[in-house]
Parts: structure tokens; sequence; C-alpha cells
């Protein structure tokens, strides 16, 4: 964690820009932290105190601007103050590092394997993600952890994270009506957690499998109604049958 003087006056988020009007690169350095997003609210969504920031200010420094990574991930900290929700993240408030970071590279170099890089690791960041869709398939995503003061990139895909608990990878799949490679979060057996969408599709399709199961049902009533009645039907035209022939079918029992 990085050290304040707590003798200077140190500026509060409200006293901090909250924006440098600068434009995101395209589409997907906001749709891919947005998924990752929406896929938190719902595994977490119980728990309070988790941030997921998209393209928000870190403070670090009262004399130094803010970074900007395109996602990153707080433990530990308050999920929202109250319904303005964050202006920017500010470390000397807030009293805890974002655990991971998160990169979305575009056709313009921005330092995401040098610059930016080094910065992260020397703020301390545990985990640093990078995505790269221009890259051939071995490379596109990289995680780093902080060991020792330097990013030592992880293999596999997904890649575990157990101080957070949870594995983040690569996959096709569709978000937003987009067929694509996107980035998911993953439990410890590998198994991804499900979209937004996704989710909402498995409840109708349980939802319509349970009405199924209830018109079965109701068939199968109506077909042993069925087979009761013409049961009793059967029975009293023997019954009359008997009685026909001069024998009173209730002395047979």
């Amino acid at each position: 964690m990085l050290k304040y003087d707590p003798s200077g006056r140190l500026p509060s988020s409200k006293e901090l820009p909250d924006s440098d009007d600068t434009p995101v690169d395209n589409q997907l350095q906001k749709s891919i932290p947005d998924l990752l997003r929406s896929v938190l609210a719902m595994a977490w969504a119980d728990s309070m105190d988790w941030f997921f920031g998209i393209r928000i200010g870190i403070y670090y420094d009262p004399n130094l601007p803010a970074i900007v990574p395109d996602a990153f991930l707080s433990l530990g900290v308050k999920r929202f103050y109250d319904e303005n929700l964050r202006l920017s993240y500010v470390l000397w408030e807030e009293k805890k590092l974002p655990i991971l970071v998160l990169e979305v590279v575009s056709h313009i170099d921005r330092g995401e394997y040098s610059t930016k890089k080094a910065e992260y690791a020397k703020l301390g960041f545990l985990y640093y993600v990078v995505y790269n869709p221009f890259h051939d398939e071995n490379s596109r995503l990289e995680v780093y952890k902080l060991v020792n003061n330097v990013y030592e990139l992880h293999g596999g895909n997904p890649v575990w994270l157990p101080e957070i608990g949870l594995g983040i990878g690569i996959e096709r799949g569709t978000y937003l009506g987009i067929p694509r490679e996107w980035m998911y979060w993953y439990n410890q057996q590998g198994q991804r957690f499900l979209t937004p969408e996704e989710d909402k599709k498995l409840a109708q399709q349980e939802v319509q499998q349970a009405k199924q199961k209830v018109q079965q049902a109701k068939q199968e009533v109506q077909q042993a109604e069925q087979k009761a009645q013409q049961a009793q039907q059967e029975t009293q035209l023997l019954r009359e049958r008997l009685r026909s022939l001069g024998i009173d079918p209730d002395s047979l029992t």
C-alpha cells in the first residue's frame, strides 16, 4: 500500500477531475469490462465488499494525474457509497489497492506491454491482465502476477486467481447478440459463469420445461380418468349382461 503524509491535506474524490474527455479507442474496451462486471454482479450478488471500475481514474498521488486502466477490481471496499456512485478511485480514501487491472489492447499502442506494465508493477497491483484481440491465438490473453515486485506471466486458459477466488479466461460466446471471443470469469473447476443473457435464457428454458411437465402431468391425469371411466362403463355393461342371463352380479362377489 502506498503511504501518504497524514499531516498534509489530501484532495477528496469530489475535488479531483473525474474525466479527461479522452474517448475510448474501440467498442471492445468497454464491452469486455461490461461483461465481466455484469457477471460479477450475479456471481457476487450477496456481497457488497467489492468494486469493479471501468475507465475510472485511479488516484495514487495527489500531485499526479490519475491512471485510467480499461478496468480494475478491488476487494474489501464498499461496492458503492451513495446513489451518485464513485467519481474516481482515490487510494488515500479507499485504503485498498486494486487487486487486478485489465487492459484491452487497441490498434494504437498505449504502452500495455511496457510503460503501463511497469507502472502497475510499481504501484503493486497483484494481477495485470492484458487482452489483445489482434494477436495470434496463443498470446491474446496474458495474465501476470506480481512476484517480488516483478510481473510473471501465468500460462493457461482460464487462469485461476486464488486471491480472488475466480478464474479468468477467454472463449467464444455471444454477448449483446454478438458472437465472438469474449472474456469470462470461471470457477475453480474451470466452468465459466453464465452471462446475464445466458442466465435469463436458461431461466426461460427451465420455466418452459416446468410448464411442459405440468402439461404432461395433466394429460396423464386425464388419461387415467378416461381409463377409469372406460373401466367403469365396461363393468356396468358386464353387470347388465349378467342380469340378462339371469345372474345376479352381486352374488358373484
